[in-house]
C-alpha cells in the first residue's frame, strides 16, 4: 500500500552512501531507489523489488529507455506461468511494464512502470524493479543510457 503521505516523482534526502552522483541505487530491503545526487543528497522513490528466490542484488547500467513500452515475457516468467502471453501490447491493461521501462544491461531486468499501483513497495516481481508510473517518468527524464545501477540488499 502507498502511504498517504508518499509524495510522488522523488523524495529529496540526506544519502551520504559514497556512491557517485548520478547512481541509481536500489535497496530492495528497503524497497526503495535512489538517485544519487551532488552534496550528500539523493531522490528516494518508493519500489516494488524481486519475491523471495528472485531478487539479485549487484551492479549494471541502463542500456535502453522505452516509454510505453511492449513486453514480451522473459524465459524464466515462461517457465514459471506458461499461460502467460508470448506479446503484450503497450497500453494494455495486461502489460507489466506500465508507462515507461529502463532495460538493464547483462540480463532480463528492468527498471519499469505498472499498471499496478498497489504493488509497489512490496517483494513482488521476478527480479525486476517496479515503480509508480509517474516516478518512472521523472526518473526517466533524469537518467540517460549508460547510467550506472547499483542494486543491495
Amino acid at each position: 500500500m502507498v502511504p498517504t503521505s508518499w509524495s510522488f516523482a522523488g523524495e529529496l534526502v540526506v544519502f551520504t552512501a559514497g556512491d557517485p552522483p548520478g547512481t541509481i541505487v536500489v535497496r530492495t530491503v528497503e524497497r526503495k531507489l535512489y538517485l544519487v545526487l551532488p552534496g550528500g543528497r539523493a531522490l528516494r522513490y518508493m519500489v516494488g523489488v524481486g519475491r523471495v528466490g528472485r531478487q539479485w542484488v549487484g551492479v549494471s547500467a541502463i542500456d535502453g529507455k522505452h516509454l510505453r513500452p511492449n513486453w514480451a515475457p522473459p524465459a524464466a516468467i515462461k517457465r514459471a506461468r506458461p499461460n502467460v502471453p508470448d506479446f503484450i501490447p503497450s497500453g494494455s491493461p495486461a502489460n507489466p511494464m506500465g508507462a515507461a521501462a529502463m532495460t538493464l544491461a547483462g540480463g532480463e531486468y528492468a527498471i519499469h512502470g505498472t499498471n499496478q499501483p498497489g504493488s509497489v513497495g512490496g517483494f513482488v516481481s521476478f527480479g525486476c524493479i517496479r515503480m509508480h508510473n509517474e516516478d518512472i517518468l521523472d526518473l526517466f527524464g533524469r537518467v540517460n543510457v549508460g547510467t550506472p545501477v547499483v542494486v543491495r540488499r
